[in-house]
């Protein structure tokens, strides 16, 4: 089955492997939240035991510079066809969310350092924007 449309996760180049595995999740998490659609249905095996539906899209993790994470996140957030989402030093540094908020709130957007970036959308728009990155590894 093709899907018309794609997910790719991009977290910074030189990340340790338990940042990057945690950046991954973070901006994984937020962007479900956000897809118009749910999960795939769910599954039985053959015992009959049930396991929750998985999102039906393979998810390549691939790196970046942190220059060309903010130019993918800038250019995906202009397209209104892609959903986007940025996880920041700002918010990785913050011990809770209010604390993230207030620090947000007082940092400009060109200061803002993107740890790792999603973006979902049509398949085309979203290759485009990310077919000369390498996969994470």
């Amino acid at each position: 089955m093709v899907l018309a449309t794609k997910l790719v996760l991009v977290v910074r180049d030189g990340l340790p492997a338990a940042l990057a595995v945690n950046a991954a999740a973070v901006v994984g998490l937020s962007l479900g939240g956000r897809l118009p659609d749910p999960p795939a249905a769910e599954g039985k095996d053959a015992s009959g035991g049930v396991h929750a539906g998985l999102n039906p899209h393979p998810v390549p993790v691939l790196t970046a510079s942190g220059d060309r994470l903010r130019e993918l996140h800038d250019r995906a957030r202009a397209r209104e066809d892609l959903i986007t989402v940025g996880f920041n030093e700002v918010a990785r540094h913050a011990r809770d969310y209010d604390d993230y908020l207030t620090a947000l709130a007082a940092t400009p957007g060109e200061d803002v350092e993107y740890v790792a970036v999603a973006v979902y959308g049509p398949r085309k728009r979203v290759t485009a924007l990310t077919k000369r990155l390498p996969l994470h590894g």
